[in-house]
């Protein structure tokens, strides 16, 4: 029994430090990649006053993928590329941060360049949206490449959107309803049942802002149920499974206390009968 508790203790410590370190990787991360919103917030507003030494300043000029830029065909690719904005979405702008990414790939194009990230930038004016892909170099910080996606699109309305994340909501309340029912419930093994509830959550449903309604038959929910991104217009879904595992369960307790109830009442009426049988009997 001793040596059993020590096995079980160096194996959760084991797992308590590979969470902390993914954490603290994972908070790195994600601070790096709120900030790359703004700075290609700051390199569009300095393109769009055609600040062209400043842009140049705003790239990682220093990386090995960069030291053979030519200056002025660099400066060339701003004017057009400045050109292509305004022409499409003025100058009045706004941005959202929609995911940053490294691309690992046996495909070595669809890699991303040692020691840089993938950002995708959300960008809109009034009444329309376009994403910017932008390389960043890990080291500088700095922008390596940026190019606008074949993306214009109207700006959704987010009505429907949020009133799909009203029904999404209720997927996990019904979820831990049934989980608590298991809980008080005198069934064994609940374990199984909790992890039956909590992952097998499956066809699914998905409402995105921009594309509207799809179906995935094959596609576990497995945070009770339900799963929901709002990054920029393009990024915003709420995925719901069908809770097959609650509903079985439910169905199961349900039934249960079904022939629970059903025998308590014929046990109720035998003895009612043998007692009316029994003042009915002639005493002797």
């Amino acid at each position: 029994m001793l040596k059993y508790l020590q096995q079980m203790r160096r194996t959760i410590l084991t797992v308590l430090t590979i969470l902390t370190v993914s954490l603290l990787t994972g908070c790195d991360f994600i601070t790096n990649s709120f900030q790359y919103k703004d700075k290609t917030k700051e390199f569009i507003e300095v393109l769009l006053t055609e600040d062209y030494n400043k842009c140049i300043s705003l790239m990682a000029m220093d990386h090995e993928n960069a030291k053979n830029a030519n200056i002025d065909s660099l400066k060339s690719g701003f004017s057009s590329f400045r050109q292509l904005i305004t022409s499409n979405w003025g100058t009045e702008l706004e941005y959202s941060f929609i995911k940053s990414e490294k691309r690992f790939s046996t495909v070595e194009d669809s890699n991303t360049p040692p020691n840089t990230t993938l950002a995708l930038i959300e960008f809109h004016n009034e009444k329309e949206f376009g994403v910017l892909e932008v390389l960043f170099d890990d080291k500088s910080q700095k922008i390596l490449s940026m190019k606008p996606l074949d993306v214009k699109a109207p700006i959704p309305t987010m009505t429907n959107f949020w009133l799909f994340g009203l029904i999404a909501i209720c997927i996990p309340l019904f979820n831990i309803y049934v989980i608590r029912q298991i809980k008080r419930s005198d069934l064994k093994k609940k374990w199984i049942k909790y992890i039956a509830v909590i992952f097998l959550n499956t066809p699914s449903i998905t409402y995105a802002a921009v594309s509207g309604f799809s179906f995935q038959l094959i596609n576990l929910q497995i945070f009770l149920g339900v799963s929901f991104s709002w990054m920029g217009y393009l990024n915003s879904y709420w995925t719901i499974g069908i809770p097959l595992g609650g509903l079985y369960w439910f169905w199961k307790l349900r039934r249960k206390e079904a022939k629970l109830t059903e025998i308590e009442i014929s046990t109720g009426q035998h003895i009612e009968t043998e007692s009316t049988t029994d003042i009915d009997k002639p005493v002797d």
